[in-house]
């Protein structure tokens, strides 16, 4: 298996929900952190979605697998500052699933994605 480590990023996210990540067949990924930045003169909201077609539902009090969930909702940031949504925890992904992102202002939020891929 190799471990390789990887970065993605994103400009000028858009209003409407964009895909930023998608794991790769026979690919698993462990999400390291995700850095919001805003790039604008006034506070915006940023939100960050999980996507899955790998996650079970199995675990007690579990109802549904496979849901799109939120890592973050309408976060707001402050003018020329960033936000780092992932403070140390980690998110692994498989084949399929997918990270979303979008603000609630136009050309104003770039986001930074540190993964590492497991092959």
């Amino acid at each position: 298996m190799a471990n390789t480590f990887r970065m993605t990023n994103e400009t000028n996210v858009s209003t409407s929900l964009e895909e930023l990540y998608e794991a790769q067949s026979s690919t698993t990924a462990v999400v390291l952190g995700i850095m919001m930045s805003n790039t604008s003169t006034g506070t915006i909201k940023g939100s960050v979605q999980l996507v899955s077609t790998t996650a079970t539902g199995t675990n007690t009090g579990a109802s549904n697998a496979n849901e799109s969930c939120y890592l973050i909702k309408d976060a707001p940031i402050s003018s020329a500052s960033s936000l780092e949504i992932m403070a140390g925890n980690k998110v692994v992904l498989q084949d399929g699933d997918k990270i979303y992102a979008n603000s609630d202002t136009a050309s104003a939020l770039d986001i930074i994605i540190s993964y590492m891929e497991i092959t």
